[in-house]
C-alpha cells in the first residue's frame, strides 16, 4: 500500500523519544504508513544530534539553559527557532515532508511551518499542549508586552493550522472560540499512556527509607506547578500533624528546582523529601509503583483549571490513587480515582493526603477505578484512532490544495 505521505514533527519542550506523547503520536503515524521525521532539543534520553529509532528520523539541536524570566525564555526560544529553520531545510532535502506537525510551547513554531505552507503547499497540524496566554499569566502574573506577544503568536498559530489537536474539551472550546476553527478542524487526542509500555513494576521498598508510606510526584518543576504548596503541606504533615512515617519523592527537573531544594531545607523537611531529578522511564515506573499515593499540587488558576496534566494519567496507569486540588480538567481525568482538596489550600491538601494514606480500602478503590478508566476510556489505544482521523482530514485538505496549486492559484492561510 502506498504511503499517505511524510510528516515533520517539531517540538521544543523535550527530546524524543523522552517526550512520551509525541513519541506515541510518531509511532502511531509510522504504523499507519506515514514517513516520519522529527526536530527536538537534545537532553536526557536523547543526547545525539541525529539517530533513527524505530524507523523515525530524529534530529536534535542544542538549547541554552532554561530561564526563569522573560529574557531567559526569549533566548531559549530564539535559539530553538533558529535551529528549527536549519534542520527543517535539511530534512526537506533528505526526506521531504507533506505535513508539518508543530507542538507548543512555545507558539513560535508557526514561523517554521509558515514558510512551507505558504510557498510549498505543506499542511499544518497544531498539536496544542498548552494554552500559552494563560500559561504566561500563571508564570509571570502580569499582562505586559510579553503577554500581548504571546496572544498574537497564538492567534497566528491558529490561523496557519489546518487542524488543531486538543488534549481535552476545554482546549477544544478555546480552539473553536478564540482560535476561530471550525468544529471539523479540531480533534481531541488525550495524553494518556500506552499501557503496553507504561505499567506498574515491582516496588522498591528501599525508596521509603524505612518509613511506612511513600508519596510521589512527577513533573516539570516550574513556578506554575504548585510545588511550593506541596512543600508547605508536607511541613504541616510533619510538624502540625506529627507524621514522621511518610517519605515524599518529587521526581523531575526545571527552573524552580534549586529554590524548592532551598525551601525544603528552610522548612526543615529536607530529611523527608527526596529530589532525584529527571529519571528514565523504567526507573520512573519503578519509583511510582512503590508509592502508596501520588499527588498533583497544581493550584487553581485559568491555565491549570483548563489543562489535563499528564502526571495524573500516568499515576492512574500505574494504579496509584491520586490526591490533587479540585480543578475542572483534573476531575474530568481522574473522576473517583482521586481525592480532592480545596483549591490552593495547603492545610486541606495536607489533611487529604493523610486521610487517603490512613484508609487502605479507599486507596484500593481509587486504584481500581483509575485502572478501569484507563483501560476502558483513556489509554493511548483509545486516542490513536482520533489522531488518525485528524490526519485523514489533513490528507483530504492536502489533496484539495494540490489541485489548487496545479491550477496556478496559491493556497490561502485557511485553505
Amino acid at each position: 500500500m502506498a504511503s499517505p505521505g511524510s510528516v515533520l514533527l517539531v517540538v521544543e519542550n523535550l527530546p524524543l523519544p523522552f517526550d512520551r506523547r509525541l513519541w506515541m503520536e510518531a509511532t502511531t503515524l509510522r504504523s499507519a504508513g506515514w514517513r516520519v521525521a522529527a526536530i527536538c532539543p537534545r537532553g536526557i534520553g536523547g543526547e545525539s544530534h541525529y539517530e533513527c529509532v524505530d524507523g523515525i528520523h530524529i534530529y536534535r539541536h542544542d538549547l541554552p539553559s532554561e530561564g526563569s524570566d522573560t529574557g531567559g525564555y526569549l533566548r531559549e526560544y530564539a535559539a530553538a527557532v533558529r535551529w528549527q529553520f536549519r534542520l527543517a531545510q535539511l530534512i526537506r532535502r533528505r526526506h521531504g515532508f507533506d505535513v508539518v506537525h508543530i507542538c507548543n510551547p512555545p507558539d513560535l513554531l508557526f514561523l517554521v511551518a509558515a514558510r512551507y505552507k505558504l510557498f510549498r503547499g505543506v499542511r499544518v497540524v497544531f498539536d496544542q499542549h498548552d494554552i500559552m496566554p494563560e500559561l504566561y499569566d500563571a508564570k509571570f502574573g502580569r499582562r505586559d508586552v510579553g503577554y500581548a506577544a504571546v496572544v498574537a503568536a497564538e492567534r497566528l498559530t491558529y490561523a496557519i493550522a489546518d487542524v488543531v489537536i486538543a488534549t481535552n474539551d476545554s482546549y477544544r472550546r478555546i480552539a473553536l472560540s478564540r482560535g476561530r476553527k471550525r468544529p471539523e478542524q479540531v480533534f481531541v487526542v488525550r495524553s494518556a499512556p500506552d499501557l503496553a509500555r507504561f505499567h506498574a513494576l515491582r516496588p522498591e521498598p528501599a525508596l521509603k527509607r524505612g518509613r511506612r508510606f511513600l508519596v510521589g510526584y512527577v513533573g516539570v518543576m516550574g513556578p506554575q506547578e504548585g510545588l511550593d504548596h506541596l512543600l508547605h503541606a508536607i511541613a504541616m504533615i510533619v510538624d502540625r500533624h506529627g507524621r514522621r512515617d511518610i517519605t515524599f519523592r518529587l521526581i523531575g527537573d526545571g527552573p524552580s528546582r534549586p529554590s524548592l531544594l532551598s525551601m525544603a531545607r528552610d522548612l526543615g523537611i529536607d530529611g523527608f523529601v527526596d529530589f532525584p531529578g529527571r529519571i528514565p522511564d523504567e526507573a520512573l515506573m519503578r519509583d511510582l509503583s512503590t508509592c502508596d499515593l501520588c499527588v498533583n499540587p497544581d493550584p487553581l488558576n485559568p491555565f491549570n483549571d483548563a489543562s489535563s496534566m499528564n502526571k495524573i494519567l500516568e499515576y492512574m496507569a500505574l494504579a496509584r490513587p491520586v490526591v490533587q486540588f479540585d480543578l475542572t480538567e483534573g476531575r474530568r481525568s481522574a473522576g473517583e480515582a482521586s481525592a480532592y482538596a480545596s483549591p490552593n489550600d495547603d492545610g486541606d491538601l495536607a489533611t487529604t493526603i493523610i486521610r487517603v494514606l490512613d484508609d487502605p480500602e479507599l486507596r484500593a478503590r481509587m486504584s481500581r477505578e483509575g485502572m478501569r478508566r484507563m483501560t476502558e476510556e483513556l489509554e493511548w489505544r483509545h486516542q490513536a484512532p482520533r489522531l488518525i482521523d485528524a490526519y485523514e482530514y489533513v490528507t483530504r485538505v492536502r489533496r484539495r490544495t494540490r489541485s489548487v496549486m496545479e491550477s496556478g492559484h496559491p493556497p490561502s492561510m485557511q485553505e
